[in-house]
Protein backbone atom coordinates (compact mmCIF):
# COMPACT_ATOMS: atom_id res chain seq x y z
CA UNK A 1 0.00 0.00 0.00
CA UNK A 2 1.45 3.43 -0.59
CA UNK A 3 1.03 6.94 0.49
CA UNK A 4 -0.68 9.82 -1.54
CA UNK A 5 0.31 12.96 -2.07
CA UNK A 6 -2.19 15.10 -0.04
CA UNK A 7 -3.70 18.39 -2.05
CA UNK A 8 -3.10 21.44 0.30
CA UNK A 9 -6.26 23.41 0.54
CA UNK A 10 -6.27 26.74 -1.43
CA UNK A 11 -5.60 29.71 0.94
CA UNK A 12 -6.28 31.55 2.36
CA UNK A 13 -9.16 29.46 4.64
CA UNK A 14 -12.42 31.57 5.17
CA UNK A 15 -14.15 30.90 8.24
CA UNK A 16 -18.08 31.16 8.09
CA UNK A 17 -20.73 31.81 10.64
CA UNK A 18 -23.59 29.37 10.98
CA UNK A 19 -27.19 29.92 12.62
CA UNK A 20 -28.24 25.99 11.58
CA UNK A 21 -25.03 23.37 12.39
CA UNK A 22 -24.43 21.07 9.56
CA UNK A 23 -23.58 17.35 9.82
CA UNK A 24 -20.83 15.38 8.23
CA UNK A 25 -22.73 14.96 4.93
CA UNK A 26 -24.22 18.60 4.50
CA UNK A 27 -23.17 22.35 5.20
CA UNK A 28 -24.72 24.27 8.34
CA UNK A 29 -26.97 27.39 7.17
CA UNK A 30 -24.79 30.23 6.29
CA UNK A 31 -25.47 34.05 7.75
CA UNK A 32 -27.05 36.12 5.66
CA UNK A 33 -27.59 40.06 5.55
CA UNK A 34 -26.16 43.00 6.97
CA UNK A 35 -22.32 43.40 6.12
CA UNK A 36 -21.72 39.52 7.27
CA UNK A 37 -19.05 37.66 4.60
CA UNK A 38 -16.58 34.96 5.65
CA UNK A 39 -13.05 36.14 7.24
CA UNK A 40 -9.46 34.36 6.77
CA UNK A 41 -8.53 32.70 8.63
CA UNK A 42 -4.90 32.82 10.03
CA UNK A 43 -3.56 29.85 12.29
CA UNK A 44 -0.92 29.29 14.67
CA UNK A 45 1.70 26.14 14.08
CA UNK A 46 0.16 22.80 14.64
CA UNK A 47 1.08 21.06 18.06
CA UNK A 48 0.01 17.31 18.49
CA UNK A 49 -2.55 17.36 15.56
CA UNK A 50 -4.09 20.77 16.50
CA UNK A 51 -4.50 24.52 16.29
CA UNK A 52 -6.10 27.33 16.65
CA UNK A 53 -6.69 30.91 14.85
CA UNK A 54 -4.17 33.02 15.69
CA UNK A 55 -5.46 36.44 15.19
CA UNK A 56 -9.04 37.79 16.14
CA UNK A 57 -11.87 36.65 13.99
CA UNK A 58 -14.33 40.12 13.52
CA UNK A 59 -17.39 40.14 11.54
CA UNK A 60 -19.24 43.55 11.64
CA UNK A 61 -22.70 45.14 10.75
CA UNK A 62 -24.14 41.70 11.53
CA UNK A 63 -28.05 40.93 10.85
CA UNK A 64 -30.24 40.71 13.31
CA UNK A 65 -29.42 36.45 14.40
CA UNK A 66 -28.40 33.82 16.33
CA UNK A 67 -24.65 32.00 15.60
CA UNK A 68 -24.64 28.37 17.19
CA UNK A 69 -21.77 27.31 14.95
CA UNK A 70 -18.59 27.83 12.73
CA UNK A 71 -17.45 26.03 9.34
CA UNK A 72 -13.80 26.09 8.11
CA UNK A 73 -13.87 26.37 4.06
CA UNK A 74 -11.14 26.63 1.76
CA UNK A 75 -11.16 29.00 -1.10
CA UNK A 76 -11.40 27.23 -3.86
CA UNK A 77 -13.95 27.13 -6.72
CA UNK A 78 -16.39 25.65 -5.53
CA UNK A 79 -14.88 25.83 -2.37
CA UNK A 80 -14.81 22.84 0.44
CA UNK A 81 -15.50 22.61 4.27
CA UNK A 82 -13.05 21.45 6.01
CA UNK A 83 -14.18 21.68 9.75
CA UNK A 84 -16.89 22.18 10.90
CA UNK A 85 -18.31 22.38 15.13
CA UNK A 86 -21.26 24.30 17.01
CA UNK A 87 -20.18 27.36 19.43
CA UNK A 88 -19.78 26.28 23.22
CA UNK A 89 -22.57 28.54 23.47
CA UNK A 90 -25.48 30.30 20.88
CA UNK A 91 -24.78 33.49 20.49
CA UNK A 92 -27.68 35.84 19.42
CA UNK A 93 -26.69 39.82 17.60
CA UNK A 94 -28.47 42.90 17.01
CA UNK A 95 -28.77 44.28 13.61
CA UNK A 96 -25.09 46.01 13.11
CA UNK A 97 -23.50 44.16 15.67
CA UNK A 98 -19.97 43.09 16.10
CA UNK A 99 -19.22 39.19 16.15
CA UNK A 100 -15.99 38.69 17.81
CA UNK A 101 -13.93 35.25 17.93
CA UNK A 102 -11.00 36.10 19.99
CA UNK A 103 -7.54 34.41 19.02
CA UNK A 104 -6.70 31.46 20.18
CA UNK A 105 -10.56 30.77 20.30
CA UNK A 106 -11.49 28.79 17.71
CA UNK A 107 -9.37 25.00 18.36
CA UNK A 108 -9.06 22.74 15.35
CA UNK A 109 -7.78 19.51 15.75
CA UNK A 110 -7.64 16.05 14.19
CA UNK A 111 -8.05 12.99 16.05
Amino acid sequence: MGVGTPTRPTTPLKVALVTANGTDATAGTEVTGGSYARQNLAVAAAVNGATSNSADLVWTGMPATTVVGVEVWDNAGPPVRLWYGPLTASRTVAAGDEFRLPAGSLGLSIS
